[in-house]
Formats: C-alpha cells, sequence, structure tokens
C-alpha cells in the first residue's frame, strides 16, 4: 500500500501590477513612526496593513487609531486584532493633537476601534480629541472615521456632530447581500441611519462613506449603494480593491481592473455625489487633506450655480 502525498499548499494569489506599491523606507517615514510610538499612538496605517504607509509616511500623513489597539468585533476583511480591549488612555486626546501639531498637519483623519464594551461606544472620547485638536492646532481640519456604534448609534452622533467634525466618515465596506460574512457584527441600514443622521443633525459637515471590491459583489450591487448613499446625501464616496491582509481572511475574489474603477467614478459623479475617489490603491483616508479641499471647491461651485439659477 503506497503512502499517501500530503495535499499540495494552495498557491498564492499573484497581485496584479496595478496594485503593486514600493516598500516603505526613508527619514521621514522613520520620523513618522518614531513620533507614534513616542507619543503611544496606534495608527489604521500599521494595525489595518494598509497598502499606501510608505507613501503617507513618507510625506508625514498619517490616520491615528484612536480607542485602542484591540477591536470587540471580527470583521471577515480586517486586519485590526480582536478580544477585551485595554481601558482608555486618557492621555491620548492630547497625544493626538500633540501629533498633529508636531507633523504640521493641515488636515486630520481620526478613525477607531469597535468598542462595543463602552456605553456610549466611545463617542465621548472622540469627542475629546476633537476638542484637544481644535485647542493645539486650530487650523488643522478634522475628519473622523466612526464605527457604527451599534445599538447607541443616536446618542453617540449627536455628541460627535456637536463637536463640529469637518468630515464625517462611516464606511459601509461592502453590499448588504456580503454583510453575513464579511461584516457579520453590523447592519447595513443601520450604518446608512447613521450617515443620514450627521447631514439631518448639520447639513455642513461632510459625510463621507466607503466600499471595498473584489469580494464576491455585482456593478449593479454597487450601483445600488450608490443610490443608497445619496438617498442619505453622503457627499463624498471612496472605493478601492479590498486586499486579503492574512491568509486566516476572507479570499479576494476578484482583482478588480482600473478601468471598472473609473467607470465607478463615472457613474457615482453621475449620481450627485460631490466628489468620488476610485481606484485599486484608494483607503478612506488615502489623499483626504487633497479631497477635503476638492470637496470645499465643489460645494462652493453647486452653491454658485444655485443662486445663479435662482437669480434668473
Amino acid at each position: 500500500m503506497t503512502e499517501a502525498l500530503p495535499a499540495a499548499a494552495p498557491a498564492k494569489q499573484r497581485k496584479p501590477d496595478w496594485i503593486r506599491v514600493k516598500a516603505p523606507m526613508g527619514v521621514a517615514f522613520t520620523e513618522t513612526r518614531n513620533l507614534m510610538r513616542r507619543l503611544n499612538l496606534a495608527t489604521v496605517c500599521e494595525e489595518a496593513a494598509c497598502p499606501n504607509i510608505g507613501e503617507c509616511w513618507t510625506k508625514k500623513h498619517a490616520t491615528v487609531m484612536i480607542l485602542g489597539d484591540v477591536c470587540t468585533r471580527a470583521c471577515a476583511f480586517c486586519n485590526v486584532k480582536t478580544g477585551m480591549p485595554k481601558a482608555i488612555d486618557q492621555a491620548e486626546p492630547q497625544h493626538v493633537a500633540d501629533a498633529a501639531a508636531e507633523l504640521g498637519l493641515e488636515h486630520i483623519v481620526v478613525t477607531s476601534v469597535d468598542r462595543d464594551d463602552l456605553p456610549d461606544g466611545g463617542a465621548k472620547h472622540f469627542v475629546k480629541v476633537i476638542e484637544a485638536l481644535r485647542r493645539t492646532t486650530p487650523k488643522t481640519t478634522i475628519e473622523i472615521l466612526t464605527p457604527d456604534f451599534r445599538n447607541k448609534a443616536d446618542a453617540a452622533v449627536e455628541m460627535i456632530v456637536a463637536a463640529r467634525p469637518d468630515v464625517y466618515n462611516h464606511n459601509l465596506e461592502t453590499v448588504p447581500r456580503l454583510y453575513p460574512t464579511i461584516r457579520p457584527g453590523a447592519r447595513y441600514y443601520a450604518s446608512l441611519r447613521l450617515l443620514e443622521s450627521v447631514k439631518r443633525l448639520d447639513p455642513t459637515i461632510f459625510t463621507k462613506s466607503g466600499v471595498m471590491v473584489g469580494l464576491g459583489e455585482e456593478r449593479l450591487e454597487i450601483h445600488q449603494v450608490m443610490d443608497d448613499m445619496r438617498s442619505a446625501g453622503i457627499d463624498f464616496l471612496t472605493i478601492g480593491q479590498y486586499l486579503q491582509p492574512t491568509p486566516k481572511h476572507t479570499k479576494v475574489i476578484e482583482f478588480v481592473p482600473p478601468k471598472t474603477f473609473d467607470a465607478y467614478a463615472a457613474i457615482g459623479r453621475a449620481k450627485g455625489f460631490l466628489l468620488v475617489a476610485s481606484s485599486p490603491l484608494t483607503r478612506s483616508s488615502y489623499h483626504a487633506g487633497d479631497d477635503f479641499a476638492k470637496m470645499q471647491a465643489a460645494r462652493a461651485e453647486q452653491f454658485a450655480r444655485a443662486k445663479a439659477t435662482a437669480s434668473i
């Protein structure tokens, strides 16, 4: 009887040329990393294994991740650690502001892990970060990327909107059909309602959301998500390629070609978004400062056209 041969390891997916990036290096990259270490700050750039970390940190742009580096959720796409988080670092808000000052940031993106263990989901801590930034770097515009504040969204959103960030971002991540496997702890329409309530509470705050593609979604499903977002008054849409961070995470079903991203961008603009960023390497905070300036310009142009039409 012959001995059975061990099963061959599955072939590793080869990334197409259009999503290959340079390895992080250089003095500015090292200085940014050292600053985050010194101030005891986590970044989504590292924790989520963002492919753009080399480019962004070389420019001294970093997306700070508050409320620790351990998440209470276990989304199938996310590389952030899951478990029971530690107590909140009460010095963190000022450390975020100090980092913004040292980096000379004109625009900062602040995100967080999910903290379902906290009565307010961490909303008060977001407010403290916004307040620390306003005190320390008053000219820095502030973009927040929050979790869905499951079962506590109304009070959490009201609290944060009252602190007046310049941009409120919450990502839908994928199409409704894939939520049970990709984002099992969340609810698609709850996330939509969160963003809709931001607009209702303060229409002057820019709202933003993003989706990943390559997870097995259909193009018409992405089009429907766009329609849902516009119904919720969302200003800015980001679309990027999902990349599998480790073998235990959900697999990439498709590496979507650049021409499809271009088509999504054109459709999104036609549906009325102020801004659409759509490319294989697009991420929520990628080029966020430049995109904020573009949104301001687009809104000003929109108001000018409306005024001109009213005067006719």
